[in-house]
């Protein structure tokens, strides 16, 4: 079991802007895929824990075993905080617009940021605090001529909202965890404690987990291969390496990501100011690289 990072046999900087790329296709694919959220949320987290289980399966027992009963219970609250998460966000894009949701659930920097001292010591420079400011500045630029004011897309940036914070403790919960695992044992088991939950959730509202067309299927295929094991399994690769603050401002790159390719396959054309939004964006994740080096 790691006791702590070494060094990394790849740069965690590169890693977070793999993730971005990965991780900025969920939303198209979500659309594309055209099933229930919940069940969209279950086939996600349940395949990407099957194919990241034929690669790193062996090693999980051993590691799993070294774990205490509070970091197994920490284990589980991370796993079901993804699951919440995915499924509030996942259910936010059958009320609001893409961007809309997107600049809502990247917020979770702002919640990182404010409880990482007290959670995992990790201490948040004012170089970072300047970067979260610009970079959020940027996302709200990217969004602003897309919120609407209806009931329906209210809900839908409420559920938004709500997986913003259910993502910060998450990555909080996973800064933490990743001292102690290494990445394969550390995604499945968290990948599949979130299938579980989902998989609950979903029968319990009565969604049709398993009676899917053949191109839904190929949707969450992707959804679960792009994402979620290349996208956060890199995203929770960095959190072994750099600091929760500086891992979700990284999501922010997301907003930048989504709302262009929402606008190419889906035909939702972003207002005139994405770019400079987005270029606000990349500014603040650069500043927020500068200060983690610092």
């Amino acid at each position: 079991m790691p006791s702590g990072p070494s060094a990394p046999k790849f740069p965690p900087g590169l890693a977070l802007l793999l993730a971005i790329a990965a991780v900025s296709t969920g939303a198209v694919f979500v659309r594309l895929a055209a099933a229930p959220p919940l069940v969209v949320a279950f086939w996600r987290c349940a395949l990407a824990t099957a194919v990241l289980l034929a690669f790193f399966g062996r090693r999980c027992r051993a590691e799993w075993s070294t774990l205490s009963r509070p970091q197994v219970r920490l284990l589980v609250a991370t796993g079901l905080a993804l699951a919440l998460h995915f499924a509030a966000w996942i259910s936010s894009l059958s009320y609001t617009s893409v961007a809309s949701s997107i600049v809502l659930v990247n917020t979770t920097p702002l919640w990182v940021a404010l409880a990482s001292p007290f959670v995992t010591a990790d201490r948040v420079r004012p170089l970072t605090w300047i970067a979260l400011v610009v970079a959020m500045a940027g996302c709200a630029v990217i969004g602003a001529g897309d919120f609407e004011l209806s009931g329906r897309a209210l809900l839908g940036d409420a559920l938004a909202l709500g997986g913003a914070m259910l993502s910060a403790v998450y990555m909080l919960a996973g800064r933490r965890l990743r001292q102690q695992l290494s990445l394969g044992p550390y995604v499945i088991a968290c990948y599949g404690v979130a299938a579980l939950f989902l998989l609950v959730f979903a029968l319990a509202a009565g969604q049709p987990v398993f009676a899917l067309s053949a191109p839904t299927f190929g949707w969450l295929v992707c959804l679960a291969l792009v994402p979620q094991v290349i996208g956060h399994s890199s995203y929770n690769y960095a959190l072994g390496y750099v600091s929760a603050a500086l891992t979700s401002i990284a999501t922010l790159g997301e907003s930048v990501g989504a709302t262009l390719l929402a606008w190419w396959f889906l035909g939702e054309r972003p207002p005139d100011q994405t770019l400079l939004g987005g270029a606000a964006v990349i500014v603040g994740m650069l500043i927020a690289m500068r200060s983690e080096r610092s």
